[in-house]
């Protein structure tokens, strides 16, 4: 016996011993990391959320869900909630939140949001966002972009469509080459009714009362974080990446 090894006692570990603690000590790095994020994107009418969600969308690589286009998603489809929500839109009356509750489910539920999703326009209430917890649906991160009013309302009512091709356009930010008439098909600009100014100022009212309050709800959960929109659209976009990291 050298001297290197006089003194060293060899211990016999069975060979099922060794390969059950290599397993177990390259569990933890095999596992796949949930990477996945669920965001609420909150503002008022014009403040931009459909834009910033597709930034968000493109980033993240996950869906984002439009309250809107789901409810003609399920009248098109004809669905129960479809037609329950149809009995409501024909007579010009809001539908009820169990409805929009019903029909956020069944879209949630569809498979193809493993990797998470963007909420933009739901909830709009309190209820709506207790229904959303009472569901058990994860919210990771609810992104707030705050724009003043007085900077919405020419926003909105600037903006025209063309009647005919649905082309958009904007007086101030983005104007046809020929007032009133569309570069795309020569169709007439038209503004929409929830442009008009009076229609947006009470859309911006109903938001203050109703809507505002999911900032103080989901803040006492920490989740709220809340970005200028005042800016440019590059710095706006900018701050939306940033806070996805907040």
């Amino acid at each position: 016996m050298d001297v290197f090894s006089k003194n060293l006692e060899v211990q016999y570990i069975p060979e099922e011993n060794v390969i059950k603690k290599v397993l177990k000590s390259g569990t933890k790095s095999c596992e796949k990391e949930d990477l996945s994020m669920n965001i609420i994107l909150l503002g008022a009418p014009g403040a931009g959320k459909g834009t910033q969600a597709d930034v968000i969308s493109e980033h993240l690589e996950i869906q984002s869900i439009s309250t809107g286009n789901i409810i003609r998603e399920a009248l098109k489809s004809g669905t129960e909630l479809g037609k329950q929500a149809k009995s409501f839109m024909d007579k010009g009356a809001l539908v009820p939140d169990e409805i929009v509750v019903g029909i956020i489910k069944e879209r949630l539920s569809k498979g193809d949001l493993n990797n998470g999703f963007i909420l933009d326009g739901f909830p709009r209430t309190i209820p709506q966002a207790k229904a959303l917890d009472e569901l058990g649906v994860k919210i990771d991160k609810v992104i707030d972009i705050e724009v003043d009013d007085e900077v919405i309302i020419p926003r909105m009512s600037g903006r025209r469509v063309c009647e005919s091709c649905g082309a958009s356009y904007h007086l101030i930010n983005k104007k046809p080459q020929v007032d009133g008439i569309c570069d795309k098909c020569h169709g007439t600009l038209v503004q929409r009714k929830d442009d008009h100014v009076d229609t947006v100022k009470e859309r911006l009212k109903i938001y203050h009362d109703q809507t505002e309050p999911l900032k103080d709800y989901y803040k006492q959960q920490n989740k709220l974080v809340e970005i200028d929109g005042n800016l440019s659209l590059e710095e706006t976009k900018q701050l939306t990446l940033n806070a996805l990291e907040a």
